[in-house]
């Protein structure tokens, strides 16, 4: 069922057409270690994939009218990869974009937080123990956020974001429970389009 507040935001973004992505392939995604509010660079792999994304977005003829990135660095080194291919328009660094800081978790790996927090994670899913941190940003505040920022878009706008952030954003777009928005797959060199209440994914090499 959806419910009212995430009806609204959805219809208020329908009125834009966004284009989505996840930044590249950093060093700490390759070593399986959570990043959330902590950073670490791109490796060769993410640099690639950014540039793929920005010569997809340039063969569809993509010019925003808007292009915002989280402001961590991981989303503006991409960003600023993309930005070379698609014409002149600045990128705005954009808070609501950031990815979900897991608190005391950042920067650690999944054996770190099985060893280190077993009572939290006991009964957790795959999908539900990002927010069993005692201290990281849980759910519905997540969402809340998605949630406004589909509301204020309008035009033509390209983002770029996180793994799970952009899980939480489709499934805000989509009124999607929470489970299944969790369970969403994040490439890093795909293109999410979001237009007329659908999301179509756009592979970097067509």
């Amino acid at each position: 069922m959806v419910s009212g507040k995430m009806a609204h935001h959805a219809r208020g973004a329908r009125r834009a057409e966004v284009y989505l992505v996840r930044h590249g392939e950093t060093e700490w995604n390759a070593a399986g270690r959570f990043q959330g509010a902590l950073d670490s660079a791109l490796t060769e792999r993410g640099i690639a994939q950014a540039n793929g994304i920005g010569r997809r977005l340039a063969a569809l003829g993509i010019v925003p009218d808007r292009f915002e990135a989280s402001p961590l660095g991981r989303a503006r080194d991409s960003a600023a990869i993309i930005a070379a291919y698609i014409g002149r328009t600045p990128v705005a660094q954009e808070a609501a974009l950031a990815e979900i800081s897991l608190g005391s978790w950042d920067g650690l790996t999944a054996v770190d937080i099985d060893h280190g927090y077993p009572e939290q994670m006991a009964g957790a899913t795959p999908h539900d123990w990002y927010f069993r941190s005692p201290d990281g940003e849980d759910y519905d505040r997540a969402l809340a956020r998605a949630e406004a920022w589909l509301g204020e878009t309008r035009g033509i706008v390209l983002a770029v974001s996180h793994g799970l952030f952009s899980r939480i954003l489709r499934g805000a777009y989509l009124c999607l429970a929470r489970e299944a928005a969790l369970a969403l797959p994040v490439p890093q060199d795909v293109i999410w389009r979001f237009v007329d209440g659908r999301i179509e994914a756009i592979g970097i090499n067509g």
